[in-house]
């Protein structure tokens, strides 16, 4: 069934929002698997002005030699939908990962016929399986060669189409925006830290949009392209409606007997690979922590990284959970 496109007037502003951009800055740039972009696309994501070419017309002769296996999804997918091309993760870093799905869920929600497609490093790996979990089309690039994963890249977005590339970081972030570069296809960057990436750096003079989380990063990248939004959040966490005590029995079962505001839970973050510091503080203090109260737990999550270092050092509670990286999509 073909895809419905979103009307102009309902374009919710959320999504204008994200990709605002200066039409001064768009005029020279147009998208290259299509010959003119539709009025409401132009409106969303300024990428081309009204004034860009109209497109020719068909051929007048039939082509030769047809595909004989055509994508039954191209066939029935409108040419109005919206698609957008996330490229994310090749360290195992959660925050790259899970910021492309939360960006995903955003755009999804306010415009239902949109698509969206994650590009990563390939099975497995973190984003292959959050991708899965949430239902996104994958594509895998190979991260061991530069000019594989490029040319792997480029084969994914000629073929998917996207209107613009969003990189939250990482190997494929930089090999897809290098090959969106060569394709003439516009992309943005989301960067979750308080110190731009190395890849950030390189690619923020092409970029449209630098979307930041810090306000310190502004003055190491050019300062007319980066906002300052926040990091993006998942819309299944927004939505849990589990009570402390049902969250709590998930990990602990025998704290379900306990009231709402009896329990004290503190709950401990490194990110997906670790922090070593965190990690050596939380040691030095987590068993005085728990013998002071018998009604605080203690929710660790170490880090991949480091998690067989720790749990050989931890000794063993009833009310402490240590974990390497709940990656399960929420």
């Amino acid at each position: 069934m073909p895809a419905t496109a979103a009307q102009p007037g309902a374009t919710p502003r959320s999504a204008i929002r994200f990709l605002r951009l200066r039409s001064t800055q768009t005029s020279n740039l147009a998208i290259p698997t299509r010959t003119a972009a539709p009025p409401h696309a132009r409106l969303r994501c300024h990428l081309s002005r009204s004034s860009d070419s109209t497109p020719p017309s068909p051929p007048t002769t039939p082509d030769p030699d047809p595909d004989p296996d055509p994508d039954p999804e191209s066939e029935s997918e409108s040419e109005d939908t919206l698609r957008f091309a996330f490229a994310c993760g090749g360290a195992g870093a959660g925050g790259r990962v899970y910021s492309a799905i939360a960006l995903a869920d955003e755009l999804h929600a306010s415009l239902p016929s949109s698509r969206s497609l994650i590009i990563g490093a390939p099975a497995p790996s973190l984003e292959s399986s959050a991708a899965a979990a949430a239902s996104y089309p994958f594509a895998p690039v190979p991260l061991h060669c530069l000019p594989r994963g490029i040319l792997a890249a480029a084969l994914h977005l000629r073929r998917f189409r996207p209107h613009v590339l969003v990189a939250t970081g990482g190997a494929p972030a930089l090999q897809a925006c290098l090959a969106a570069l060569m394709l003439r296809l516009p992309f943005v960057i989301q960067d979750q830290d308080a110190s731009p990436a190395p890849a950030t750096r390189l690619l923020a003079p092409f970029a449209r949009r630098i979307f930041l989380a810090f306000n310190a990063p502004v003055r190491l990248l050019p300062k007319r392209r980066c906002a300052v939004y926040g990091n993006p959040i998942r819309m299944s966490i927004l939505k849990c409606r589990a009570s402390k005590t049902e969250a709590l029995a998930r990990f602990f079962p025998r704290a379900g007997l306990l009231g709402e505001h009896e329990a004290q839970v503190v709950l401990v973050l490194g990110g997906a690979e670790g922090s070593p510091e965190i990690n050596v503080a939380v040691l030095n203090v987590y068993y005085e922590l728990l013998r002071r109260n018998k009604d605080r737990y203690i929710i660790w999550q170490t880090g991949t990284e480091t998690f067989c270092e720790m749990e050989s050092l931890v000794k063993g509670h009833r009310r402490l959970f240590l974990t390497p990286f709940r990656c399960s999509y929420l």
